[in-house]
C-alpha cells in the first residue's frame, strides 16, 4: 500500500514511477516502471482512497488509462483506442498469443492516440486527448464517454495542432462547484463549461489589447486574444476564478474565470516555459519554470536553473536558484512536470527531461534533488496521505 506520507506521481516515456516520501517529505524512496511500460502522459491520485490513475499510451498501444486501487501495488488498464499492434496481432496468431491480444471492439475505435491529461471533479474522473477531445468516466475508469459539447464547438474547425499536435493537455475544475471546469489545448487556446462540460465557451480575449502590439512570434497575442499555445494552466484557491497560464509567449493572469486575460510576464527572463503552479492558500503566489525559447534550445536561460516566485499575483518576480544546477544546464521541464503540495510551508517538486526529480519543502527557497536517472519526465502530480 501507498506510503502514510507524501508520494510523488512521475509519467515518463517508459512508464509511471511512484516516488515515496516519510512524513517529513525525506527519504524517498523510488518504485517502478508500472503500467506495462506505457508513455504515460500524467498520473493523479486519490489520497483518501489510495486509487491511482494513469493515462497515456500511443501510436503501438493505443490511448488508455491505468488505475491502482492499492497504492500502485497492481495495476489494470482500460484500453480506450486501437494501436499497431492491434493491427499486427490481428493478423498475426503468433502476435496476438505473445502479447495476450483480445480481439473486443475497443470504445473509440482509432479516434485518438493518447491519453495527455486526467483531471477529477467531484465523483467525475476526465480524461484529455490527442487530437483534442474530452472523456468523462462516472465509475473511476471502467467505462468512458465523449463530452461531445466541447467536440462539436463552432471553433473547432479552425483549431491548430501545436507542435506536439493537438492536445487537451489541462484540466481545472473548481473545488466548490464541479460543473464549472475548464480546460486548455495547443493550440486552440482556454475553454470553459458553467454545466458540468455540456457546451463549453472559447475564452482567450485579452484585458488589454495594446498587449497584442508589437509582437511577430507567431504564438504571440493578436486579434484582441492572447495566444493561443497554452502550455498549462491552474487555479488559484479561494473564490472568483482566478487563473494562471504559461504561455508559449508569456505568463498570463485572468481574475474573472478566463473571460480576460492580463500579461504579467514583465520580471521574467524569457517569454517561454511550460509549467505554471499556484500557492494551495494564497491566490497571489505562483511559481513558474522559464526556459530560453522555443529556437533556443528550450533549455534554462544561461545554463542555469531557476524556479521564478512572484508573491504579488504577477507583479513582480524573483528567482530561486538555491540546490539547482547553476551551470551546464539543458534539461527542459515539461508542460505537466510541476506540482505541489499542500502543507505548510507549501512543497513543490518538478521533473526534468534528463530524468531528475526537484523537491523544495520552503515554498521554493532551497531544494534537492530527489532521484536521478528516471526516462523522459512528462508529469510529475503530487500524493499527499500524510
Amino acid at each position: 500500500m501507498a506510503s502514510q506520507g507524501l508520494t510523488i506521481l512521475v509519467g515518463t516515456t517508459k512508464g509511471a514511477f511512484i516516488i515515496a516520501g516519510g512524513p517529513d517529505r525525506q527519504g524517498w524512496t523510488v518504485r517502478g516502471p508500472f503500467c506495462d511500460g506505457w508513455p504515460i502522459n500524467h498520473v493523479i491520485g486519490d489520497p483518501e482512497a489510495g486509487t491511482i490513475w494513469a493515462g497515456g499510451g500511443g501510436d503501438w498501444h493505443g490511448a488508455g488509462v491505468w488505475r491502482s486501487d492499492n497504492g500502485g501495488e497492481t495495476w489494470q488498464v482500460t484500453r480506450l483506442t486501437r494501436g499497431t499492434m492491434d493491427d499486427w496481432a490481428e493478423n498475426d496468431p503468433e502476435v496476438a498469443a505473445l502479447i495476450g491480444w483480445s480481439p473486443a471492439p475497443l470504445p473509440f475505435g482509432k479516434d485518438f492516440a493518447q491519453v495527455w491529461s486526467l483531471g477529477r471533479a467531484d465523483g467525475t474522473l476526465l480524461a484529455g486527448t490527442k487530437p483534442a477531445s474530452l472523456l468523462a468516466s462516472r465509475d473511476s475508469g471502467a467505462t468512458w464517454e465523449r463530452l461531445d459539447g466541447l467536440t462539436n464547438h463552432p471553433s473547432a474547425e479552425s483549431w491548430n495542432p501545436g507542435a506536439a499536435g493537438l492536445v487537451l493537455h489541462t484540466i481545472v475544475s473548481d473545488p466548490a462547484d464541479p460543473q464549472k471546469l475548464w480546460v486548455a489545448i495547443s493550440a486552440a487556446g482556454v475553454f470553459a463549461s458553467e454545466d458540468g462540460g455540456r457546451t463549453w465557451e472559447r475564452r482567450n480575449r485579452l484585458a488589454n489589447a495594446a498587449a497584442c502590439e508589437g509582437h511577430d512570434h507567431p504564438a504571440a497575442p493578436r486579434n484582441g486574444e492572447t495566444g493561443h499555445c497554452v502550455h498549462n494552466m491552474m487555479r488559484a484557491p479561494g473564490e472568483g476564478d482566478v487563473l494562471y497560464q504559461q504561455n508559449h509567449h508569456g505568463v498570463w493572469r485572468s481574475g474573472d474565470g478566463g473571460r480576460s486575460w492580463e500579461d504579467i510576464t514583465a520580471g521574467l527572463p524569457s517569454t517561454f516555459g511550460f509549467p505554471i503552479r499556484v500557492h494551495p492558500r494564497d491566490p497571489d503566489t505562483v511559481w513558474t519554470l522559464p526556459l530560453n525559447g522555443d529556437r533556443e534550445g528550450r533549455f534554462p536561460p544561461g545554463a542555469a536553473a531557476a524556479v521564478w516566485r512572484s508573491r504579488d499575483g504577477g507583479r513582480t518576480w524573483e528567482d530561486q536558484r538555491e540546490g539547482l544546477p547553476q551551470a551546464g544546464c539543458y534539461f527542459t521541464v515539461l508542460r505537466q512536470a510541476m506540482a505541489g503540495d499542500a502543507r505548510d510551508p507549501a512543497g513543490l517538486y518538478f521533473g526534468t527531461n534528463s530524468g531528475s526529480v526537484f523537491a523544495s519543502r520552503d515554498e521554493g527557497d532551497r531544494w534537492e534533488e530527489v532521484t536521478r536517472h528516471l526516462p523522459t519526465i512528462l508529469a510529475v502530480e503530487v500524493m499527499d496521505r500524510g
